[in-house]
């Protein structure tokens, strides 16, 4: 079983992670992570502290559990780049001061550090409105460049054909095909997805997310940093982090936000995607990462989400997803690991460390912090 501990500022319970249930024993490892919570309050998602944070609660969950493997996830740029006006200048330096806590884990910690830009940031140019179509169109999950269509009219497939703002729209077929997906998983991908021009984003129905400012670019390229290593693609480099950590201490760091265009340290330029599609910052850039395999079809761009919707689902304190993603690193690992990071949801669902700690934050709304234990028993 897996254990989810939320810190609501002070306030603390424990829950059965897939259930919701209240658990009330409590383990060595829930005293450990509950005493790490209630010395580090979550900031907020865009506060000038959110990835000092993350630094400083890593360096006392490291103190406590003693890791081999730590994987951390800064985001506060990311969202402060997509949503804050700024100039360039201001850009700059709010990028600079991610790489410098980055830079600071890894003297601090003395780990040998594998540091990840999930991709530059493009200007939003403008949207491309999708909701007075005779068909279904969608996206999801701070999705900007892709969307899914279904039962399109002749009329819709026309008018979208000759938009100048979308660059292609591919067939479910064509996307089964690229990704080598099952005849199950084809059964979950939009009829067609649309792929945006960069800078432009498309625009469904949705209540609760703000306008951005910068959305991701078409970043078919991301710099990895990794001194000696010649990876090609970010696929490997879960290969990269087998053979180093045989004699070493790993920490894997997700800089959201960071492309080619503002990585200050030496790096290998790395495929971030297939042909005609690049990841997003997302769950799926994440998954491949930490799986060493493309993973498109866990929650892919444009399916119809709420068709997995219920209110007896699984995994209540998850968001979005409905079962723990298997085949990563660190749930295979033999050894301790822990995740830490300022990405709701992600860090104990796409890493499959031991431990995790994540704000818990949904929509950029802070509602304190969330621990949880996969294992307990190394």
């Amino acid at each position: 079983m897996s254990t989810a501990i939320i810190d609501a500022r002070g306030w603390q319970s424990s829950f059965d992670l897939k259930t919701g249930e209240k658990v009330d024993p409590e383990s060595d490892a829930q005293r450990i992570v509950k005493e790490v919570l209630q010395k580090h309050p979550y900031p907020g998602d865009m506060d000038k502290g959110s990835n000092r944070w993350v630094s400083d609660t890593a360096f006392e969950l490291i103190d406590k559990y003693m890791p081999r493997f730590v994987f951390l996830s800064y985001a506060a740029q990311y969202f402060s780049l997509r949503y804050t006006p700024m100039t360039d200048e201001a850009r700059s330096s709010i990028i600079a001061g991610a790489f410098r806590e980055a830079e600071r884990f890894a003297e601090v910690s003395g780990y040998t550090t594998i540091i990840v830009g999930t991709g530059d940031m493009t200007p939003l140019i403008d949207n491309i409105d999708i909701t007075r179509l005779d068909g279904l169109a969608l996206c999801t999950n701070w999705s900007a460049r892709y969307a899914g269509l279904y039962e399109p009219s002749d009329k819709d497939m026309t008018l979208l054909s000759s938009h100048p703002f979308i660059e292609k729209i591919v067939p479910r077929e064509e996307v089964v095909r690229l990704f080598n997906g099952s005849p199950d998983q084809a059964l979950r991908v939009p009829e067609f997805l649309m792929v945006a021009r960069r800078g432009y984003a498309f625009k469904a129905l949705s209540p609760t997310m703000k306008t951005p400012v910068m959305i991701p670019s078409d970043n078919f390229t991301v710099p990895v940093s990794l001194p000696g290593s010649e990876i090609s693609d970010i696929t490997c480099i879960r290969g990269e982090i087998e053979k180093l950590i045989s004699d070493r201490n790993i920490a894997l760091i997700i800089l959201e936000g960071a492309g080619i265009n503002d990585f200050p340290l030496p790096y290998r330029s790395c495929s971030n995607g297939k042909e005609w599609f690049s990841y997003e910052t997302g769950d799926a850039q994440y998954l491949t990462i930490s799986t060493g395999e493309h993973r498109f079809f866990d929650y892919p761009k444009g399916y119809k989400y709420y068709d997995e919707t219920d209110v007896n689902n699984d995994f209540p304190f998850s968001g979005y997803f409905k079962s723990i993603p298997e085949n990563t690193f660190a749930s295979s690992f033999p050894e301790r690991s822990i995740a830490v990071g300022n990405k709701s949801m992600f860090m104990h669902m796409v890493t499959g460390a031991d431990i995790s700690i994540e704000c818990f934050s949904r929509n950029m709304f802070n509602q304190g912090t969330m621990a949880v234990i996969h294992r307990d028993n190394k």
